[in-house]
């Protein structure tokens, strides 16, 4: 295998990258040790991996399809309320700065420990 001279004055920006993956292609050529079929045989006798059935990818379907309906109906309904209640409780209270700097606080804290708990590997 021929290797292709490059001179630093020609290179694009991209070229550093080919180098680099080419490098490290030729070094694990070099590195590769031959089990004479060995993972191969094992690949073989493996089980076949378990297929889900049939009707599952339809009946989710359908389920989300409702579930979208449902809140499609109730949504705007519910939004109006929650938006009622919030601003009586809103105009009903003066809060003062350091309330409302509390209240962002404990949401957001909430949200990043959700967003930990929701990204970590299991």
């Amino acid at each position: 295998m021929s290797e292709r001279p490059t001179s630093p004055e020609r290179d694009t920006p991209s070229d550093w990258v080919d180098r680099l993956l080419a490098d490290d292609a030729h070094e694990y050529a070099q590195n590769y040790i031959d089990d004479a079929g060995f993972s191969a045989k094992v690949m073989q006798q493996l089980p076949a991996p378990a297929t889900l059935p049939v009707w599952r990818k339809p009946a989710a379907t359908l389920l989300w399809a409702a579930v979208g309906l449902g809140l499609a109906f109730t949504l705007p309904g519910a939004a109006l309320d929650v938006a009622r209640e919030a601003f009586k409780l809103f105009a009903a209270k003066p809060f003062s700065l350091s309330e409302v700097f509390v209240v962002i606080a404990i949401a957001g804290a909430g949200m990043w420990v959700t967003a930990i708990v929701a990204w970590r590997r299991v």
